[in-house]
Parts: C-alpha cells; structure tokens; sequence
C-alpha cells in the first residue's frame, strides 16, 4: 500500500477499530489489552485517531492497535482493517457524543460540496502541477472537473451516475508539516473516474491506473481509464462492476505496473480479480505511466 491507502486505515475511527477487536469502550477508555489491567488504563484521543495506555505506555494508531490485539504483521493488520465487514463496522462503532455511546460516522455532505465543482477553477499552483510538471491536457483537466484553493488541489470522486461521492485534496505546497492528501469526512474515494464507464463501445479497451495522477496521464494519451487506490481497498462490488463491463461490453483490461514491488503486487492482486487484464512494460527509468506519459509529450 502507499502512503494514502495506509493513511485511509489510519483514519478509520480509532474506538470502533477497538471495539471490532474486541475492546469494551465506555466514556474513551478501556482495559489495557497489553499488560494485566483491572483498571482502564488505556484512553483513546478522538480528536488524533490514537490510543495510549497511561501505565505501560502502549500508544499508537489503528495499525499498531490492530496489530497488538491480533498479532498480526504490519502487512497482515492492513489487510484486515481494509476488509469492508471491519471498514463499515468500525465507521457505525467509531465514534461517541453526549447523548449516545456510539454514532454512526457523519456522511459525506454531497450538498455542501458539490457546488465547489460546478464552475472550478485552478491557482498558478495548480496550473504548474497539472499543465507544466504533469503535463495534462486541460480537456482532461475539464472532465474531471479539477479544483483548487490555496495549496491544495481538490480531485473529485463521482459514482457512475454522476453523483459526488468524496473528494482527495493534494497539497501542492512547500510546508512539510501539512500531509500530502486530505479527505473531508465521510468521503468515499474508491474507483476513480467511474463515469467514463458509460462511453466503453462494446470492445473498446479499459486502461486501469494506480492514482489519479497516472489516470490524467492515460486520459491524456487517448485512453478511456481509471484509477483505483489499492486492490486491497477495492470493494467488492467494484469488482462485480468491472466484471459486468467484461462480460456485457467484451471490455479487455490494461495496466502498466509502476516499475516497484508495490505496482507489481499491485497487478497480481488485480489480475486475481481479472483475469483478463492485460500486463504492459514501462521503459527502464519511468516509475510510472505519468513519468512514461511526459517523456513522449513535446
């Protein structure tokens, strides 16, 4: 997993992640599970997404919890906190008011963001990351509906239908103490890209990319694409989707793995999914398909 996959684990709500492993959380505390506690000792700090234990000092995220309780590897623990069952139960368990011991997470406000994309616009920071270092035709730019404030880029995510269903924004500034990408809460970035789905002809080729970034590039190129975060991350019926397409639309599928171990695993795990996905070679020396991309771009 990247970076961001890794940091979507890390913000499932940390007191539903305790309870899924079996944690009895009252008032954001609970009984160390990693020393003899007869007194909750362990606090859980919503507003950070972490735990601490204030006798044997055990502190950490919902990787390190996960991994804790269940001994599981650092790979193992991510695997299980990307399950859906773990991901939509932790959300429904994961946090706490006043009024109630435990809520669902709040849902994405498609209402209060949505306008943001009806007329967007993009800051010289933007333009310089999308036109000159990326080197994105703005037609894509303008299909996918690009916005930015400040720093940040924000990316859209749409369902099929067209419906907002979450946003990523990337920093695009020099300040090391803001993280790469933020989510608004409840925003659900899966599958990327999803409404090209309606323009595949029967036959016509589907390009799968790891990142928004690599999709822009192959949009670019000519190419119908998405992008998806992880083969880990990807829901089940995100699959069942991408298999209707093969089985209605004859729809073949192409790659090009990032040249690391990651991008390969990453083609593996999805060419369990699909078999039919196609395997392409990136030249020596591109990381990836948007590096690829550039090169050829005048």
């Amino acid at each position: 997993m990247d970076n961001l996959e890794l940091q979507k684990l890390r913000d499932l709500p940390i007191e539903g992640v305790a309870r899924r492993l079996g944690l009895k959380v009252e008032k954001h505390k609970c009984l160390c599970p990693f020393h003899s506690d007869h007194h909750p000792s362990m606090a859980f700090k919503v507003s950070r997404n972490t735990y601490r234990c204030f006798v044997c000092d055990a502190h950490g995220d919902t990787i390190s919890l996960t991994m804790g309780c269940t001994g599981k590897s650092f790979r193992e623990a991510c695997r299980w906190l990307a399950d859906d069952d773990v991901v939509s139960s932790s959300r429904v368990q994961g946090s706490s008011d006043l009024n109630h011991e435990t809520r669902t997470m709040k849902p994405f406000n498609t209402a209060r963001y949505a306008r943001y994309f009806i007329y967007p616009t993009l800051t010289e920071a933007a333009k310089r990351f999308l036109y000159d270092e990326r080197r994105i035709d703005p037609r894509v730019v303008g299909w996918c509906r690009l916005n930015s404030f400040r720093d940040w880029l924000q990316i859209p995510y749409y369902d099929r239908e067209g419906h907002l269903t979450g946003i990523q924004s990337r920093y695009l500034g020099n300040d090391p103490s803001q993280p790469r990408f933020r989510f608004p809460q409840g925003s659900q970035c899966g599958i990327y890209n999803l409404p090209v789905l309606n323009r595949l002809q029967p036959g016509d080729e589907l390009w799968i990319t790891e990142g928004c970034s690599d999709c822009w590039a192959m949009l670019s190129a000519g190419h119908k694409a998405i992008a998806i975060p992880s083969a880990t991350l990807l829901k089940r019926k995100d699959v069942e989707q991408l298999e209707t397409l093969n089985l209605e639309l004859g729809t073949p599928f192409h790659m090009f793995p990032d040249n690391d171990v990651p991008g390969e695993r990453l083609f593996l795990q999805l060419k369990e999914k699909l078999p039919s996905l196609v395997r392409h070679q990136l030249p020596p020396g591109c990381k990836d398909f948007g590096e690829y991309y550039k090169s050829l771009t005048p």
